[in-house]
């Protein structure tokens, strides 16, 4: 069984080889950059795409090249988990360094409080920076894409609108063409999937169901994919310890919607006869799927955006339900994670509302594009679960 530490490094890995497409890219971005460190102002390159398609991947390798290169290099991201990976690859290579990786936040305070500018920033996960004050990060600008850019001659950017999960860091590609605007841009869409091992016909099911399109039958044809739909969700977490048991990198995720009920300190998800907790923050530079202990707690959001699990068993917590016309409808009023809804001053209050069932979709869309050999459902909502059901024996 191939470890989870040795997997998670080898998915950023930079020596991992590329499609032609996605060397292509390499090259553009690289070429790119180099004429725009040449000129004075401030050049954008964004690279687009979902989940699975590479993204950190490519930007892993310009950085790597280009670090050794460029001086005042850095690569930012906003995602704690994903920054060990990062700091733990620049250990492993040589002429890198971890100081090279840092949170937004801590580079714009930096950079400001030593009135400095810097030749080259890598953002990963940019749709996780914030688009306005965060007083309790210590972010005090209005936008930190903004800050980033113009701290930098040149910003590399990758952007996934699908992965946005906090109105404090709302963006949208409309939101974000109109930032770089004012700036010389390029902008390139990855949408070859690479993740997961599902044929397209199941992606695009899978796509359907996220946008609240009418729920078709699921395909036969669904790949070298192991895709089930689990009535028990007890039922569902013991097949998760068997296939972590044989392949490793197997959890156990959920989506907000179960109460603080505390249980010996722990905040548990409760769903028929299965109770586990959710995972605790982690204070340990081992990112949280990669520590053995973690099988017996279910994973979020905040834990598993940016990284690959063979077998990922997700419950689709209270906030969804079938809608009357079979659809996936969301209700954010059930939601238990205060942090994802924050009032927004430059928002209408018809679309901030809007924004709350669009972040809600995300949050669900990224557990979904997580499951390199399979995925496990179990729907909190009977109505739901039942259709998915009947849905998959078609």
């Amino acid at each position: 069984m191939e470890s989870l530490e040795s997997h998670t490094l080898n998915a950023f890995s930079k020596n991992i080889e590329l499609t032609d497409h996605q060397k292509a890219v390499l090259k553009q971005i690289d070429q790119f950059s180099r004429e725009h460190l040449k000129e004075d102002g401030h050049a954008v390159f964004v690279l687009m795409g979902d989940a699975g398609t590479g993204k950190s991947l490519i930007l892993n390798q310009l950085f790597t090249k280009l670090a050794q290169e460029v001086d005042d290099a850095y690569f930012l991201v906003n995602h704690p988990e994903l920054l060990k990976v990062y700091r733990e690859l620049a250990g492993q290579t040589p002429h890198m360094l971890k100081k090279y990786y840092q949170r937004p936040t801590s580079f714009i305070n930096q950079m400001h409080k030593q009135d400095k500018h810097v030749n080259l920033t890598v953002v990963d996960e940019a749709h996780l920076l914030l688009s306005k004050p965060d007083h309790y990060n210590n972010y005090y600008g209005d936008n930190q894409l903004q800050d980033i850019i113009q701290l930098s001659r040149v910003t590399i950017v990758v952007f996934d609108p699908h992965q946005v999960l906090r109105t404090k860091s709302f963006w949208n590609k409309a939101r974000l063409e109109k930032l770089i605007a004012p700036y010389p841009h390029d902008l390139v869409h990855l949408k070859q999937q690479f993740r997961m091992q599902a044929s397209p016909k199941l992606m695009d099911w899978l796509d359907h169901f996220i946008d609240g399109d009418v729920i078709g039958p699921i395909p036969t044809d669904i790949g070298d994919y192991d895709f089930q739909i689990f009535p028990d969700a007890e039922k569902m977490f013991q097949m998760i310890i068997k296939k972590n048991d044989k392949y490793g990198l197997s959890r156990m995720t959920s989506t907000s919607g179960y109460p603080s009920t505390l249980d010996g300190g722990k905040h548990l998800v409760n769903e028929g006869n299965f109770h586990l907790p959710w995972d605790q923050y982690n204070f340990t530079s081992t990112p949280w799927a990669e520590q053995p202990q973690t099988i017996d707690e279910v994973g979020s959001i905040y834990t598993v955006q940016g990284f690959d699990l063979n077998y990922i068993g997700i419950i689709i917590g209270p906030p969804f339900y079938l809608t009357a016309d079979n659809c996936l409808g969301v209700d954010p009023s059930k939601v238990t994670d205060v942090e994802i809804f924050k009032h927004r001053a430059d928002m209408s209050p018809e679309d901030y509302e809007a924004s709350k069932v669009e972040l809600l979709r995300n949050s669900l869309n990224v557990l979904l594009r997580r499951g390199i050999k399979g995925m496990y459902l179990h729907a909190h909502d009977p109505k739901l679960e039942s259709y998915l059901e009947r849905m998959i024996r078609g």
